[in-house]
């Protein structure tokens, strides 16, 4: 996703416009939801030569695909999102270098950290299927849309659990005597 500005010169106000399809780079999204590998990523740039540097005006289209945090279905959608970044004709070094600040190099732009960052921030954190999505039941792992009325029984405190045995058996025994003194 390199794109060369040597035509453009260092005139401010030169500009020029692109339309590009691209093919997604690896790990382009988060664990849980992103771009597939070598996905179609629609680009429409705008480069602007000002004082500084270049400045990218763009807007992108892509398919992204994933799971819902709740229910773990698969989900597919399709995700538009906008950016700007300014590349600097000179990098700046010494104590006042930032590395948040990107640098033309040779007058080539790298596009790729841009897009990266665009379509991390574009995406939502925890995607869900519905908003109203009851998840999984957390004793059996049952998708709890499709059946809202499941039930295990009354919940019992593990720790006394093992008392349970007690009063299964002792309902068939005849009840113990009374020992206690009058």
């Amino acid at each position: 996703m390199v794109f060369d500005t040597h035509e453009l010169g260092r005139r401010p106000g030169a500009e020029k416009a692109y339309t590009r399809t691209i093919e997604a780079p690896a790990d382009l999204g988060h664990d849980v939801y992103g771009v597939p590998e070598g996905s179609p990523v629609n680009l429409e740039l705008r480069l602007e030569i000002i004082m500084d540097g270049v400045l990218v005006t763009g807007s992108a289209t892509t398919h992204v695909v994933g799971e819902c945090v709740r229910c773990l279905t698969d989900l597919e959608d399709d995700l538009e999102f906008d950016f700007q970044e300014l590349y600097v004709f000179e990098p700046v070094v010494g104590e006042d270098a930032d590395d948040e600040i990107l640098a033309l190099e040779e007058d080539m732009l790298d596009l790729e950290p841009v897009l990266r960052d665009a379509v991390v921030l574009a995406l939502p954190l925890n995607p869900v299927c519905d908003p109203d999505c009851p998840g999984l039941c957390p004793d059996c792992g049952a998708r709890l849309a499709d059946d809202p009325d499941h039930t295990h029984g009354p919940a019992i405190d593990p720790r006394w659990a093992s008392l349970t045995k007690l009063t299964d058996n002792s309902s068939d025994a005849d009840p113990a005597p009374d020992t206690s003194k009058e």
